[in-house]
């Protein structure tokens, strides 16, 4: 009887399959957003580094040939210039009036639809509606239905009690800008601080509310404190935006009676006085200014994020 061995069978040989670098994976995750981002560079960034390069020259498209670098004289006549200077003082002014104006009539009504009561749906969505209305067709609104002297609901309205009939806009210009800036960005400011509302800890409050705490006490000591990010947030974005408004300068006064702002004077010197580099160096400050606000309110967004996140 003979033994008969067999050769042992080798294994097959696997050839190592090469694993993409963490780079590749990086690339591969983020080319589906290329184009987007090519989208966003080519319609926001490059017309802002166009618009960077005209503001150091004395530029009138008027006289196209006469163009000469000036370096930071632009941005000096800009922060001298008297005109432009009140343009950025009732900048300031209308910001602020329209941003605390909105801040407290949002967090009063905050304060109200945070309570259960039969049709809040139907009245926060009506409370809602002055913010979701097209900036210009609400300044029209401001203007014709509301503030014409002739024919506007507000003298109407005084006209029926036997009241005196002013021209709210010659007589008040500035304050009719805000009024309608205020009407429009309350409900943003409600939105945000009902979101703060309903974010409370109930237990901690119903221990207040057992302990004797009074309604006034919780809200000083536990629900203000609680919103002091809310409201910053509201503030900041707020800010934002009622720094670039034009549409209701535009609209309500076209500029006039001590109403032009930073963007309304920036139009008027670029449109109207066809001087291209100094229109450029107002609207880059512009943007600064922005982006200093944006920063602080990404900030406190960040800030916000990390407490939920921590609470959880």
């Amino acid at each position: 009887m003979t033994a008969t061995t067999t050769a042992p069978i080798s294994a097959p040989s696997v050839r190592a399959v090469k694993r993409p670098s963490g780079r590749m994976r990086a690339w591969a995750t983020r080319a589906p957003l290329l184009p987007a981002l090519i989208f966003m560079i080519v319609v926001t960034q490059l017309p802002f580094v166009a618009t960077l390069v005209i503001s150091f020259f004395d530029w009138n498209s008027l006289y196209p040939d006469a163009r000469e670098f000036t370096g930071f004289g632009n941005y000096s006549e800009v922060l001298t210039d008297a005109d432009l200077r009140r343009s950025v003082w009732t900048t300031v002014l209308l910001t602020v009036a329209v941003v605390l104006a909105s801040l407290v009539l949002g967090l009063v009504l905050a304060l109200l639809l945070d309570r259960k009561f039969k049709g809040r749906g139907l009245v926060r969505t009506l409370l809602i509606a002055p913010f979701l209305v097209v900036p210009v067709a609400a300044a029209l609104l401001w203007k014709h239905v509301l503030y014409n002297p002739e024919y506007g609901l507000f003298n109407g309205l005084l006209h029926y009690v036997g009241g005196p009939q002013p021209d709210w806009i010659s007589n008040t210009p500035l304050l009719a800008v805000e009024a309608a800036l205020v009407w429009q960005w309350t409900p943003f400011m409600m939105l945000i601080l009902l979101a703060g509302l309903q974010s409370r800890d109930q237990q901690q409050m119903e221990a207040a509310r057992v302990d004797g705490a009074s309604d006034w006490q919780i809200f000083r000591y536990l629900t203000l404190p609680h919103l002091r990010r809310y409201l910053e947030l509201g503030a900041l974005l707020g800010s934002i935006y009622i720094v670039q408004n034009f549409d209701a300068v535009f609209t309500i006064t076209s500029g006039g009676l001590g109403t032009a702002n930073l963007p309304y004077t920036v139009y008027q010197s670029f449109y109207q006085a066809h001087e291209n580099g100094l229109a450029s160096a107002a609207g880059v400050l512009v943007v600064i200014g922005s982006i200093i606000i944006a920063t602080f309110a990404l900030r406190v967004v960040s800030s916000l994020f990390r407490e939920e996140v921590g609470r959880a």
